[in-house]
């Protein structure tokens, strides 16, 4: 049974005429590690708001098709339901801060569920160590920074244990370092079984971890595949997606030493240039 499978869609926000999604049918395997990208405006925030019910339950609009979420449609069960099966983390992390201290943030989806104290003590402690913010426990989530902010949240979910984990453009709002630190975190919670999407328009960290990309192009999805088959077409970067330099730089290469392969990452790509440079001076 797939974690996600989307078939079909198509959605109207209210009183709009023209579709944010357009018949679109996509699959999400356990243990995926999936980027979703495109242009701005595609539909790439608006088809991750399907995975948890958020669209059609809390954004009304025209819903056609369907989405099931390990098995189950969510038009027929709650957000709170799906809430338990798929979490999502969006740009700007303030926005889903509800309280005043760390502990209290992570305790609060917990508490909801109706959780014993016992339990949630134990969930808490647990969520804190595995993200390494056990400093942080007492700290006030509004005076942390953005990269801070976004492992609290991320905390606040795990504790939950769903089963998929959805970021919205993570890293929009981090500098390169934090950004660099946060994929390795993703990295991990894929390496411990959890399914992972990342939309997102900065590439160069998260492609060696992808599984597989879609890329979405007015509401529509215009192309889907492993991430080698996708970065390497030609059209991509035309339609406006952020293929990484060092992929853009080895395509080039690639027509006049046609034996290079196009890495997956920045560290494969000095070793292969590396060995091109070996090469080239014999």
């Amino acid at each position: 049974m797939a974690a996600i499978l989307v078939e079909n869609l198509t959605y109207y926000y209210p009183k709009s005429t023209r579709p944010a999604l357009k018949n679109i049918t996509l699959k999400i395997e356990r243990g995926d590690f999936i980027i979703i990208t495109g242009p701005s405006g595609s539909g790439k925030s608006t088809l991750v708001r399907t995975f948890n019910g958020l669209i059609p339950h809390f954004y009304e609009g025209r819903f056609e098709g369907r989405v099931l979420v390990f098995g189950v449609d969510t038009r027929r069960a709650s957000v709170a339901e799906l809430s338990r099966k798929v979490g999502i983390v969006f740009q700007d992390p303030e926005n889903q801060i509800l309280t005043l201290s760390v502990e209290r943030e992570i305790a609060f989806g917990l508490e909801n569920l109706g959780l014993p104290s016992t339990k949630i003590r134990e969930r808490v402690n647990e969520v804190l160590k595995e993200l390494k913010i056990e400093d942080l426990r007492y700290r006030v989530p509004f005076e942390l920074s953005i990269g801070e902010q976004q492992k609290v949240i991320v905390a606040s979910i795990l504790a939950m244990k769903p089963k998929v984990l959805v970021f919205d453009e993570p890293t929009a709002h981090m500098d390169p370092y934090s950004a660099w630190i946060f994929s390795k975190i993703l990295k991990e919670l894929n390496r411990k079984g959890y399914t992972i999407v990342v939309v997102e328009h900065r590439l160069d960290l998260l492609v060696e971890y992808a599984t597989k990309i879609f890329v979405l192009k007015d509401g529509k999805l215009y192309a889907q595949g492993k991430p080698d088959e996708i970065l390497e077409r030609d059209d991509i970067d035309s339609i406006g997606v952020n293929v990484p330099k060092f992929i853009s730089f080895f395509k080039k290469l690639k027509n006049h030493v046609r034996t290079v392969k196009v890495p997956r990452s920045i560290k494969e790509a000095s070793e292969v240039l590396r060995k091109v440079v070996m090469w080239s001076s014999l």
